[in-house]
């Protein structure tokens, strides 16, 4: 069985689907009595599974009336995603940015859910067992190589 902050994501990804301009729009409160949870739990999946480096803006408007605003955010054609890789990776990639990429382009399936598992096995702090900050320097070019290798087709 999947725990409620999954629910809540599978949910919040459907109506991103479902919406005709890529964003929703939502009361934390309304969402938090849907799933029947506290508020603080709809802070926690947004803040950690829709995040910039997952392809998420998000908003929010704090107060009487206030709201979340979730959009998603299209990577650019194959053609300009190289550059893309190249400007997010850089010089050095920590794991956390290195998985949000990996994330984003097997969200919109420029590769495929066992090559996104082969980079995050490759890329890991335990596969690249090393002090900072060479391990960061090693995963941006490990990375970068092997995402350009598999994207050029």
């Amino acid at each position: 069985m999947r725990n409620i902050s999954d629910l809540i994501e599978q949910y919040l990804k459907h109506m991103l689907q479902e919406s005709s301009d890529g964003a929703v729009e939502l009361q934390r409160n309304d969402l938090a009595d849907r799933f029947s949870c506290v508020p603080s739990q709809i802070n926690y999946v947004i803040s950690t599974r829709f995040t910039v480096e997952k392809g998420y803006f998000v908003e929010s408007k704090r107060g009487g009336g206030g709201y979340i605003r979730i959009q998603r955010v299209e990577l650019p054609t194959l053609t300009a995603i190289q550059g893309h890789i190249v400007h997010t990776i850089g010089e050095q990639v920590d794991q956390c940015a290195a998985e949000g990429l990996i994330y984003q382009l097997e969200e919109a399936q420029f590769i495929s859910k066992r090559e996104a598992n082969l980079l995050r096995a490759a890329v890991s702090r335990e596969s690249i067992a090393v002090k900072l900050p060479l391990r960061d320097e090693i995963r941006a070019r490990l990375l970068r190589a092997m995402l350009i290798t598999l994207l050029v087709k």
